[in-house]
Parts: C-alpha cells; sequence; structure tokens
C-alpha cells in the first residue's frame, strides 16, 4: 500500500551539485513489477497525491503492466517522496517527506473487498501501518484475505524515521506475523524484533510463537535461508558491481512469491527451498547494479544467466 517516488544520487551537475533522479518506487510495488516481469497478473491498492508525482507513479505502473484500478488520488495531499544516500559499499540510508503523504490517507472505507476476492495472494509491509487511518485500511485487507482464504505475504521492511516510536513499529509487526503464511524478514529486522544476536534463534522465537509456515531470511551479500517444516536451507548470494541496493529485498521477495505461486506452498522440498533462494538472490543481486527499482527489475533469462556464470 505504500507508494512514493525514490530519489537516488546519480553524480554531480557541472557545477559540482548533486543530481537526484526520481525513480518511482515503494516496496510492495517493487514486489508486484517483479511478479509482473515473471508474468503474473499483479494490481496495487493505494493512494498517490494529485502531483505530477502521483501521475508518473500511475504511469509507472500502468506501464508495466500493474492493475491501478485500486490505486485512488488524493485531492489534497501530496505524494509521499524519499531521498536515498548511498554510501561507497552500495548501502542506503533514507529521509522521508511524509507529513503527511497520500499514502497515508487511505481509509478503510476505501478498501475493495470484492477486488481482494479475485487474488491468490496479498503482500503487504508495514509502511502501511505506520499511522491510524491507513493502519485500519490495512487490516481491513488483511482480515479480508484472512477471510477469503488468499495466501499472506509479508514483508516489515522497517524504516524507523516513518515511526513515532520503536515500540510502535515491533507491535504493527507483531501483528503482521500474526497472519502471515509467508515473512520475508532481514537479518537487522530479526535481531530487532526477537531481540536475539542469532539468526536461527530468532527465526524460532517467530515459529514458535506465531507458527508461520514459511520464513524467508536475507542477509545481504551473504545470501539466504529459506526455514519451512522443520528443514533450514541456506544459499550464498552472487557478487556483482553494487551501485546502490535499494529494491533489492523487494526483488528477492517478488522472486520468491513467483515460485510459490508456481508450485506447491503446502508440500515444498528442500531441493525447491534451493532453488527457490538461489533465483531470488541472483535476481536481487541483477537489481543492485541498476539505478531504482520498478523499472530495473530483470528478466527471467537474465537472472538464469547469472545462475550459470
Amino acid at each position: 500500500m505504500a507508494r512514493l517516488i525514490d530519489f537516488t544520487m546519480s553524480g554531480p551537475s557541472e557545477q559540482g551539485n548533486n543530481l537526484l533522479e526520481a525513480c518511482p518506487g515503494g516496496a510492495p510495488c517493487n514486489v508486484l513489477a517483479l511478479l509482473n516481469k515473471m508474468g503474473k497478473k499483479t494490481a496495487f491498492l493505494g493512494k498517490v497525491g494529485k502531483d505530477q508525482f502521483g501521475t508518473l507513479l500511475r504511469a509507472t505502473l500502468e506501464d508495466v503492466g500493474i492493475n491501478t484500478s485500486n490505486l485512488l488520488t488524493d485531492e489534497q495531499v501530496n505524494t509521499t517522496l524519499a531521498f536515498v544516500h548511498t554510501f561507497p559499499d552500495g548501502d542506503r540510508e533514507f529521509s522521508f517527506y511524509r507529513n503527511p503523504g497520500a499514502d497515508m490517507m487511505l481509509t478503510a472505507e476505501e478498501v475493495d473487498e470484492e477486488f481482494l476476492a479475485k487474488t491468490r495472494l496479498f503482500h503487504f509491509g508495514t509502511l502501511s501501518m505506520t499511522h491510524e487511518g491507513v493502519r485500519e485500511a490495512t487490516k481491513k485487507a488483511l482480515k479480508a484475505a484472512k477471510d477469503k482464504g488468499l495466501l499472506i505475504s509479508f514483508d516489515p521492511n522497517l524504516r524507523p524515521p516513518l515511526w513515532s516510536s520503536l515500540e510502535l513499529a515491533k507491535e504493527q509487526m507483531e501483528y503482521g506475523f500474526g497472519f502471515c503464511d509467508i515473512l520475508k524478514i532481514s537479518d537487522n529486522e530479526i535481531q530487532f524484533v526477537s531481540g536475539k544476536e542469532d539468526y536461527d534463534e530468532g527465526i524460532r522465537y517467530l515459529q514458535e510463537t506465531y507458527q508461520i509456515p514459511l520464513i524467508l531470511l536475507t542477509m545481504g551479500k551473504d545470501g539466504s535461508r529459506a526455514y519451512y517444516k522443520g528443514m533450514r536451507v541456506e544459499r550464498a548470494g552472487f557478487q556483482c558491481r553494487t551501485i546502490e541496493t535499494t529494491g533489492a529485498g523487494d526483488t528477492f521477495c517478488g522472486s520468491s512469491l513467483n515460485y510459490i505461486l508456481e508450485h506447491d506452498f503446502e508440500n515444498l522440498t528442500e531441493e525447491q527451498l534451493g532453488e527457490m533462494l538461489t533465483f531470488a538472490n541472483a535476481a536481487a543481486a541483477i537489481v543492485t547494479t541498476r539505478k531504482g527499482a520498478i523499472r530495473a527489475m530483470p528478466e527471467k533469462v537474465e537472472v538464469e544467466n547469472l545462475i550459470c556464470g
């Protein structure tokens, strides 16, 4: 539900000033963009402002084939912006312009439950849970998805600057854990929410507390792990010339969801989990070599070529 423009560093101007590139983004939409590249039908539920950035976002989604029939426009509040500062190693930090932002203005009344009923999988994150109004909209969508038997995917995507307190962030993450069938979580997020330094111990805490069927742990350049029915499968990352890491986790998530949609989620094997992680790691690595996220998503053949070396 979070929908925004990422302004990424694009080198200096002739006068020596920083140039910024406007990259349509937002974690859930990045996930959808990858799924679209893999041939899946996707739709987005959220809100943008009636401004040039909202127009750009809508046009970008439509251009890549994401259904925008439930992308609403707020007449009063501007589209959320995120300025991304990239460090030499490709990692980044965010400065958000969202007080408020249009994505925060989605209300529960605007969530179309019948529209949700047409889908197989519902994906969400906590950026649509930071404030009361959109939080209620998210919870309504979650309940509808659960009632209709959809697969539910959750990526906490913790961004501390957007929360009034980290206690509230943790509370909303825990709410999401209680609904999801598939959890994609990063190494720093598992440590934050579980209070445990060891990843396996943190995952065990989540499994025992929330009985999440599949947990996917991302560890940056070190690769990823899948925890499913007592299995723990790990695959290494791929080394690429990283420009920035924006969208890498979303690409990993979208790739994993694509694999799950093509296989029997109730009976995944160790071999299949490994295959899923390898593809997702490779797709994420490719995105780190490009600017932006939605328009940076790789083709399936590009991922397969990287895997084959």
